[in-house]
């Protein structure tokens, strides 16, 4: 059926789809030089200078008017060069138009009191949210008209040296993205207009990114990596470190992005549970608090329970193996229960932690007064929560955190990717798949979830010992049942069993909350309502593993077919 009223949109719009494509491009570029809002804000002139009043230099452009205007010249671009799928890329480009004129034209509206805000009202007249709203349309349509052909596929090869610079200069417009993504707006209330902003950019990046992944670029750029995964790693490790001496590297970005860091990897560590071997557990966050507990038992604070202190590497190891002996613990049911009746063990295990660590029995969780004062890591004399300086350059206070978060991660990464590819990873896979005819090729199934528990578990206690050190304070409340969903989210949302997935998963999860605070009452719902519609067009993750991704394809395959006999019947 889907098939069918493709084609049919197809022909119905086919004639109309490079002239709709120029009208929507041309207009795209006409609404950046537009007034956006005809009066001045009781909460101040709108951004970029879009107010009519302060309205003095049409074409000096900035800010999501430069985003409209270059929206626009692509769509003229995309239209009328040689370019791999055609109406995807002008589809793409449309709808990042669309929602940036969408969310300025909603919020002045609502801000304003109606739609003379983005109208006329008493004489003055401003079309440019309008304006760009039709051109974002015109474009969608246009690539209907033009036809939704498959993902551009890029055949040619290019030398070591060539693929070593585009793979620089890629990772490095990740670097400025990030960036940008994380200063875009401000911090919290110090514009009024940040959350507006945020969302407006990235309506911008979406309509990018579609636009490079409908023309093949993505995937193209997915391969080079992989073929030299050795420099990609230590390219996007050295951009992650570089992050600091951006716009964004100021203390509560360094805070935000180290916690993003250590949910990362601890979502990587569940990744290998849920992701490859295919056991669903509902109280994973459960490790990364016995890591938490014991290295902050051993780490001299007033409060600790041994009392003794014992080198931070030391303590996270013995965290680390300590969490990972209740790994196999709690994974040694899956002998004789899976599915539901696994994730009800794991949540089990969860809550009977929670409680534990609540009514401090055993006497090492300190109860509800929690565990303080742990102490911060130093090395070399230079404490990790105090700025430093390198040469002429002061760097925010917690970057040291943050540098050991990053070589945490690509640790984490490195284990996740060994074991992926090896025979313990592929026997994972295959209980994934089919446990049944896994143990009939002759794989002990009982072992290897055991096996995948107990190394996902280590990889948790081992976060939660920097948890531990960087928060200073350790209570059950930061592992509730809560923060287990958060995690499985974070690895469903970023795509299971892909490496960057979890990472990526884990970003969006923290940062998006962080920069929708300003929207208040309605942050929580527009982060729920961002997260369904991820799901609903990216089924199989943002970043999806090559085994998850063939099986969509292969099932989307069988229910075209199917559709297409049931039409035939019909």
């Amino acid at each position: 059926m889907s098939t069918v009223d493709t084609s049919a949109k197809r022909s119905a719009l086919a004639p109309l789809g490079k002239p709709f494509a120029a009208a929507g491009g041309v207009l795209g570029i006409v609404a950046a030089l537009l007034p956006w809002v005809t009066f001045s804000l009781n909460d101040g002139n709108w951004p970029d200078k879009a107010t009519l009043q302060f309205f003095d230099a049409p074409f000096l452009v900035t800010g999501f008017r430069w985003h409209v205007l270059l929206l626009g010249v692509l769509i003229l671009v995309a239209a009328f060069a040689p370019v791999p799928s055609k109406g995807r890329v002008v589809r793409a480009l449309g709808w990042g138009l669309a929602l940036v004129s969408f969310v300025n034209a909603a919020y002045i509206t609502v801000k304003g009191g109606g739609l003379g805000a983005i109208t006329a009202l008493d004489g003055a007249t401003a079309f440019g949210a309008v304006v760009g709203l039709v051109a974002g349309v015109l474009a969608i349509l246009a690539g209907y008209g033009i036809g939704i052909e498959p993902v551009g596929d890029w055949k040619f090869k290019v030398s070591t040296p060539v693929a070593y610079l585009v793979l620089l200069v890629s990772f490095g417009a990740v670097l400025y993205a990030v960036a940008a993504m994380l200063t875009t707006g401000g911090v919290g209330s110090a514009n009024p207009y940040a959350g507006a902003i945020f969302l407006s950019f990235l309506g911008f990046a979406a309509g990018l990114l579609g636009a490079l992944s409908g023309v093949g670029f993505v995937r193209w750029l997915s391969a080079l990596s992989e073929q030299h995964r050795v420099f990609s790693v230590i390219v996007l490790a050295a951009c992650a470190l570089l992050l600091p001496f951006t716009e964004a590297g100021n203390e509560y970005w360094m805070t935000v992005a180290a916690n993003i860091g250590i949910y990362a990897a601890t979502a990587i560590g569940l990744n290998i549970v849920v992701g490859l071997a295919g056991l669903l557990d509902l109280g994973y966050v459960a490790f990364m608090g016995i890591g938490a507990l014991v290295a902050a038992n051993f780490s001299g604070a007033a409060t600790a329970h041994f009392g003794i202190t014992l080198p931070f590497p030391v303590a996270a190891v013995i965290a680390a193996v300590v969490a990972g002996i209740f790994g196999a613990i709690v994974g040694s049911p899956t002998l004789r229960v899976r599915g539901d009746y696994l994730a009800i063990v794991t949540l089990a295990f969860g809550e009977i932690f929670t409680r534990s660590a609540q009514n401090d029995i055993g006497g090492i969780t300190n109860g509800s007064n929690a565990i303080p004062g742990v102490p911060a890591l130093s090395l070399f004399g230079a404490e990790f929560n105090k700025s430093i300086s390198i040469g002429a350059v002061k760097l925010p206070a917690g970057v040291l955190y943050y540098i050991l978060i990053v070589l945490l991660v690509a640790a984490t990464m490195a284990v996740f990717a060994n074991l992926k590819f090896s025979r313990i990873g592929r026997a994972w896979i295959a209980i994934r798949e089919d446990e049944d005819a896994a143990r009939a090729m002759g794989i002990r199934t009982g072992k290897m979830k055991i096996l995948a528990f107990l190394i996902g578990a280590m990889l948790a206690g081992l976060a939660g010992a920097v948890f531990a050190h960087k928060n200073g304070t350790v209570s059950y409340e930061s592992f509730k049942f809560l923060e287990s969903v958060t995690l499985l989210a974070a690895v469903i949302l970023g795509g299971m069993g892909s490496i960057p997935g979890a990472v990526l998963g884990a970003a969006l999860l923290f940062v998006l909350p962080e920069k929708l605070r300003d929207f208040e009452d309605y942050r929580l719902m527009i982060f729920g309502l961002a997260l369904i519609l991820i799901m609903r067009f990216r089924p199989v993750g943002l970043i999806p593993d090559a085994h998850r991704r063939a099986e969509m394809i292969e099932r989307a395959d069988e229910n075209a077919e199917e559709a297409h006999v049931e039409a035939k019947k019909a």
